[in-house]
């Protein structure tokens, strides 16, 4: 399985991005796809999830702000940004699990700066 994670970029605050996740198999085979991501200096955090029956979960710091979608017909999960903030950036990774293994894509880095 394959994860392609893009759509990071440099973005100033207030503004916003669209990351996607193509999978190179259906995302409804996945129990959950998530979006994690990691600032310098600290450790990795879950963001959003979307599990196979559609369910989505949120991170308290980026509630009302972000929103995990996905297009069953291009393998794809997206993680909407809005109303971005200096400390959202990070190196944000796209990952997908069964219950027997997990699947991570490259990271892809977003960086909000003015």
């Amino acid at each position: 399985v394959q994860l392609q994670a893009s759509g990071g970029g440099l973005v100033q605050p207030g503004g916003s991005l669209r990351l996607s996740c193509a999978a190179s198999r259906s995302t409804f085979s996945f129990n959950a796809m998530d979006w994690y991501r990691q600032a310098p200096g600290k450790q990795r955090e879950l963001v959003a999830t979307i599990t196979s029956g559609g369910t989505t979960n949120y991170a308290d710091s980026v509630k009302g702000r972000f929103a995990i979608s996905r297009d069953g017909a291009k393998n794809t999960v997206y993680l909407q940004m809005n109303s971005l903030k200096p400390e959202d950036t990070a190196v944000y990774y796209c990952h997908a699990g069964t219950i027997v293994r997990d699947y991570w894509g490259q990271g892809t880095q977003v960086t909000v700066s003015s």
